[in-house]
């Protein structure tokens, strides 16, 4: 007995697929207020006053267990989705998790296992090798093309009788185009009917690029199209963790049966219903406007400078600038902003407050090309 707890931990078997994992790196952080974070895709604004009081009513109820699938919200939500021609889908049709990554994990168990395939782009967002390594499947990258863009009928034509789904990010994080409307009937019209498609639309309320795909519109068509969404970015919410799939009720409901129980906090959930009231999505979406006036402002700042920068679509920039990432955000940090690099093939940059951004073209002049 004695000798059983001196075991060393390593002697614990962990899945190859899990130990092989690359870890999901956040945004960098600081307490040093001098420093403007623009290293993680949130908002700099604080919630609405409305918004507030509903969390602090809601935390006095938290002895409970929350809504078991957050129906109301799914309700609510599915009030506003047509997908398939007939109506509004109601809740059937919503699946409500721990933000969209949560339900994107989701979607990937109830479709792909040990020897399946999933494709994506890459780069895009750096959960998918994670979320696809859980379940055993293996990830399939397809390169973006040269303006940073997915590269849809390379994608098509990596389908094989392996492939469960295909992940499709728009707009694309961290370089930020968006998929455009055609391009992607086009893609699902020549995917196989049994291999799920996933349109990641976790910025869909910053895309103002008029030939964007239509996610709902592709649903009607499409039966074997998912959509994710999220209240983190545009709504504000990131740290409430609260997003949701859009699918045909016969998909949605293998989705939720895969769920954590009572995953969504009654807090999230009540948050949730309080952005989706009119004068408060009136509102959010107004500061949606700002945030998409300033990244205009930043993006004619740098280009005036000589900086190239993909369309960009989402609350956020994308500089290519390969080895010189770590270096660049580095240097950065000592003009006072943390911005987020991809080792070896550039940095994302959050588009923040009006002073954070003036404060990041400024550094951006000052960089030598």
């Amino acid at each position: 007995m004695a000798n059983s707890l001196h075991q060393p931990a390593e002697s614990v078997r962990v899945r190859d697929c899990i130990a092989a994992l690359p870890r999901y790196v956040a945004g960098a952080g600081s307490e040093d207020d001098r420093l403007f974070k623009l290293s993680s895709n949130e908002t700099a604004f604080s919630p609405l006053p409305s918004v507030q009081q509903v969390i602090t009513d809601a935390a006095s109820s938290v002895n409970r267990y929350p809504n078991l699938t957050a129906a109301q919200v799914a309700q609510r939500l599915g009030e506003r989705f047509d997908v398939d021609g007939s109506g509004p889908v109601g809740a059937e049709g919503i699946v409500v998790s721990t933000g969209s990554v949560a339900v994107l994990q989701q979607v990937l168990s109830a479709v792909a296992g040990d020897g399946d395939e999933v494709i994506f782009a890459w780069r895009s967002f750096e959960a998918y090798p994670i979320t696809v390594g859980v379940t055993g499947a293996e990830a399939v990258t397809v390169p973006l093309t040269s303006d940073a863009r997915h590269d849809l009928p390379a994608m098509a034509a990596a389908v094989t009788d392996r492939t469960r789904a295909v992940i499709v990010c728009s707009p694309n994080n961290p370089t930020g185009p968006a998929v455009h409307h055609a391009e992607m009937r086009e893609f699902l019209a020549d995917v196989p009917h049994d291999v799920l498609v996933i349109l990641d639309e976790a910025y869909v309320e910053f895309v103002r690029d008029q030939e964007v795909a239509d996610g709902e519109e592709l649903l009607r068509e499409f039966p074997n199209l998912v959509l994710l969404r999220t209240f983190s970015k545009a709504y504000g919410l990131a740290g409430l963790r609260i997003g949701y799939a859009v699918a045909r009720p016969e998909i949605a409901g293998p989705l939720r049966t895969v769920s954590t129980p009572f995953g969504v906090s009654s807090i999230g959930q009540a948050a949730a219903l309080a952005s989706l009231e009119k004068d408060a999505e009136s509102q959010l979406l107004e500061r949606v406007e700002q945030v998409v006036a300033e990244r205009d402002r930043v993006v004619t700042a740098i280009k005036a400078a000589g900086w190239k920068v993909p369309d960009a679509q989402g609350n956020f920039i994308w500089l290519d600038l390969g080895e010189r990432a770590l270096e660049f955000s580095r240097a950065a940090q000592q003009a006072g902003i943390m911005v987020r690099p991809f080792a070896g093939d550039g940095v994302r940059v959050t588009i923040g407050e009006p002073e954070a951004n003036s404060v990041f073209i400024d550094f951006l002049k000052s960089v030598n090309l």
